[in-house]
């Protein structure tokens, strides 16, 4: 009996104080944008701030320059493509540096490096082209589905992660946070209060605190925790000075993939900030194809339970496209979509493997070296156009 126990953990954050937990040494490392988004306008405000003093010391006059933000979904392995996509936009001459990146998921894992810019670029290839499920996870035995937290261990994940984010690159993150206000947002779910929560990596980057460095690595690892499959990710935290343990998981239980709090701007203007006029866009990499793939379902409780939540997985996606896209036409940002096409169809033989990794990268890399045709709209809505006008997409610019 006691070699059956679940695994312990220290007690959890009484619901009435979940907003009000901090982490030790870090209070400004997340957001809870759900139920109390003034710490996100506030902050907002600051990386404007600090964005115009950065072109007022670098000489910039006249107009302010374009402001693009990139927005990473999950989808496992096929985040491939979202690499090989971000690497062939570098390689076309044409990748922008973006204000603010987002990523959840395997879109976590990307975020770090796509922040960076192209000197990102050889870990993504690297990382998405040659590893296999052994760099991943540890497979457990058949009884971690009553004795264990996740029927894998994602030691694996955490050890790559930390091979490629250390001190150095989280000083780079920190350059980029304090001196430009570009930011780096990460998202992953409290499982205890079922709530999302939005990392400010930048933040976290900066921090003097010894644990910085070490709490940067497991927002990645928590926000591609797949629940069941893998163990959560306990984060330690404080109310009042006293302890406690809150339980994280895959950011892809809220959503696949975000950009902002919808209201943020109508709430920045009620701090009596004027937002100047300026060109703005947004890029979506949607890891993930749009269409729905047929299957034949055997009649077995986990392939049955397996194909519905990857069927509400993909609606989830597409409904995330859509709120985005909202946003996008309420605050005047061009919307830009890039997902798997249905002209991509190599071999999925396992989870990680890594001949399907390596060609849907160098799909993805090869779309874009030769200039991706962003779609304008969510799939199933077409933009208005003229009878003579083509289809939307745009080149990349």
């Amino acid at each position: 009996m006691q070699g059956c126990a679940l695994p312990g953990r220290q007690v959890a954050v009484p619901a009435q104080d979940t907003t009000r937990a901090e982490i030790p040494g870090i209070p400004n490392a997340r957001y809870w944008v759900d139920i109390d988004i003034e710490s996100f306008v506030r902050d907002a405000i600051a990386s404007a701030q600090r964005e115009q003093a950065y072109l007022a010391r670098t000489g910039h006059q006249g107009s302010l320059p374009p402001i693009n933000f990139l927005a990473i979904s999950g989808g496992g392995d096929d985040g491939a493509f979202g690499a090989g996509l971000l690497v062939g936009w570098s390689a076309s001459g044409t990748r922008p540096e973006f204000k603010g990146v987002t990523g959840i998921s395997t879109g976590a894992l990307i975020a770090p490096f796509a922040f960076l810019g192209s000197e990102g670029d050889d870990a993504l290839r690297e990382v998405y082209t040659t590893i296999g499920p052994a760099n991943v996870l540890k497979p457990r035995n058949l009884l971690a589905a009553l004795t264990d937290d996740g029927m894998a261990d994602n030691a694996p994940l955490l050890e790559l992660i930390s091979r490629y984010i250390n001190a150095e690159f989280l000083a780079r993150v920190a350059r980029e946070y304090q001196e430009k206000g570009r930011l780096l947002l990460i998202a992953t779910t409290n499982l205890d209060a079922r709530r999302p929560v939005i990392w400010n990596m930048g933040a976290i980057a900066s921090s003097i605190d010894p644990r910085a460095l070490e709490l940067f690595r497991r927002v990645m690892l928590a926000s591609a925790a797949i629940p069941g499959a893998f163990p959560p990710v306990m984060i330690d935290v404080e109310v009042n000075g006293k302890p406690y343990q809150e339980m994280h998981v895959d950011g892809g239980t809220q959503a696949q993939v975000f950009l902002y709090p919808p209201r943020l701007f109508s709430l920045v203007r009620q701090q009596g900030v004027k937002i100047p006029p300026r060109e703005r866009s947004v890029y979506i990499i949607r890891n993930a194809r749009l269409t729905p793939q047929w299957a034949s379902v055997e009649r077995g409780t986990l392939t049955i339970a397996g194909r519905a939540i990857s069927s509400l997985i993909q609606t989830q996606g597409v409904g995330d496209l859509y709120r985005i896209y909202l946003t996008a036409q309420q605050d005047g940002l061009d919307y830009n979509l890039a997902y798997i096409g249905a002209d991509f169809n190599a071999e999925h033989k396992e989870d990680f493997d890594t001949a399907y990794m390596k060609a849907l990268f160098e799909y993805g890399y090869q779309l874009a070296r030769k200039g991706y045709p962003w779609h304008k709209t969510p799939p199933g809505l077409t933009a208005a156009k003229s009878p003579d006008s083509t289809p939307p997409a745009k080149k990349l610019k």
